[in-house]
């Protein structure tokens, strides 16, 4: 019989124990930050009617679509939480309270080129307050401290929170007569930072766009000086557009708020070069770096939208969000070793039974199972020199070894296998939990 190679289909993660544990110790730090928060959770299903998923699709999203058909029925696999997210709050809108604030941790799926660092299968982190009709600014301040605290949580304090608002820049463009190229217009910008000042002047001028709105857009980019030093100068260029004043008092508004959320300015500043690339973004924009690493590029972004349900119901619901894409950022924070996996088991107390009777060993192990303390039997009939050779490749903390000379002392023998200390205790939960701490 021939063997089929087990293999793991190019762009999809696949993880030992100990890297899994340490992807679920970051992903935990996130959602128990969002329920600190006090976020909602909320799930959707991976795979969704196409004509509702992609109501709103086109060009390379709908091209990146894992798309196929059971039966008559057109299903594909949700590409991101925030499309799920507007059909689950149009269909339940009778049903929430709002501001309705929902957390997903989930897979998405995207069948774009598999590259080093770039997977087709990925879990996304996101949070979104979404408000009905209205939604007040102070909202989109909140926001970029849960990401602080989302990063001082996983171990960081050098990263920078980047803020912008795309009214200013719509407005700007609407001033230069540019209003239709908008979009390509921030495309482009959105990528001044992989590909140079140079690059962005040349694909800006190819839309026909005049040597000296192209210089324009650009002096604008270069803005330089602290937060309210950009905020004084954008109050000064004398644009006479309304979409851009409203714009730059947003932006003075939330940058004014953020600090009364504690967030240091070491911690955020606003740059006019954060565009955000997806069009339906329409108030406040984020880009998040960690400032030693901008090379791993945003680790975590979003922005306010208008209208977060357009597509499916007549009711204006703005909202404003951010995403963490955990699969890639997990990958390039071990490329760069910036994080290591430490705990290779989950068991805190590994039993090691030494007689063929094993009532007393499994009574205990329930006991300090009871106790919260994360305990493992070893069932196999091996050596003695075996056992404890499994709970020192495991980094298991504690070894406890029962026998019948220590159920007839009603004593238990505890190993600490970091410094090799053993104690003998009472054959009681209670006292050999308190051992254990």
């Amino acid at each position: 019989m021939n063997k089929v190679e087990p293999r793991t289909l190019p762009g999809f993660m696949e993880l030992l124990p100990s890297e899994q544990i340490l992807m679920n110790q970051m992903k935990e730090k996130i959602e128990n930050t969002y329920q600190k928060y006090g976020f909602l959770p909320m799930d959707t299903p991976i795979i969704e009617l196409s004509e509702v998923l992609l109501a709103k699709a086109g060009g390379e999203t709908e091209k990146q679509i894992y798309r196929f058909t059971k039966g008559d029925t057109d299903l594909s696999l949700r590409f991101d939480l925030t499309v799920p997210l507007a059909k689950y709050v149009a269909k339940n809108y009778g049903n929430l309270s709002f501001p309705f604030r929902r957390y997903q941790i989930g897979k998405v799926y995207r069948g774009e080129k598999a590259q080093k660092g770039r997977y087709r299968e990925f879990y996304q982190c996101d949070i979104d307050i979404i408000g009905d009709e209205e939604l007040d600014i102070i909202n989109d301040a909140e926001l970029p401290s849960i990401i602080y605290t989302v990063f001082k949580s996983l171990g960081f304090d050098k990263f920078t929170i980047c803020i912008n608002n795309r009214k200013i820049l719509n407005g700007l463009f609407e001033s230069l007569n540019q209003k239709e190229n908008a979009v390509e217009i921030l495309r482009i910008i959105d990528k001044i930072d992989k590909i140079g000042k140079e690059a962005v002047k040349e694909e800006l001028s190819q839309l026909n766009i005049s040597l000296l709105s192209v210089d324009k857009i650009i002096d604008f980019m270069m803005i330089q000086g602290t937060s309210d030093e950009k905020i004084a100068k954008l109050e000064t260029l004398g644009i006479d557009n309304e979409n851009y004043k409203k714009g730059v008092e947003e932006l003075k508004e939330v940058v004014k708020n953020i600090r009364l959320f504690g967030i240091l300015d070491t911690n955020f500043k606003v740059d006019l070069t954060i565009a955000r690339g997806l069009d339906y973004y329409t108030g406040t924009v984020y880009e998040t770096f960690l400032d030693d690493h901008r090379e791993i590029g945003s680790i975590c972004s979003g922005g306010r939208y208008e209208n977060l349900a357009q597509n499916y119901t007549t009711k204006k619901l703005p909202g404003v969000g951010i995403s963490i894409g955990l699969t890639r950022l997990f990958y390039q924070l071990k490329e760069l070793e910036l994080i290591r996996e430490e705990q290779k088991s989950i068991a805190q107390v590994l039993i090691i039974p030494m007689l063929h009777d094993l009532e007393e060993p499994i009574k205990l192990a329930t006991e300090l199972r009871n106790f919260n303390i994360k305990t493992e039997i070893y069932l196999s009939d091996k050596k003695v020199k075996t056992k404890f050779k499994y709970a020192d490749k495991l980094n298991i903390p504690y070894v406890i070894v029962i026998g019948e000379d220590e159920i007839a002392a009603k004593t238990v023998k505890i190993k600490n296998m970091q410094t090799g200390e053993e104690k003998v205790v009472e054959l009681e939960a209670k006292k050999i939990v308190n051992t254990l701490k």
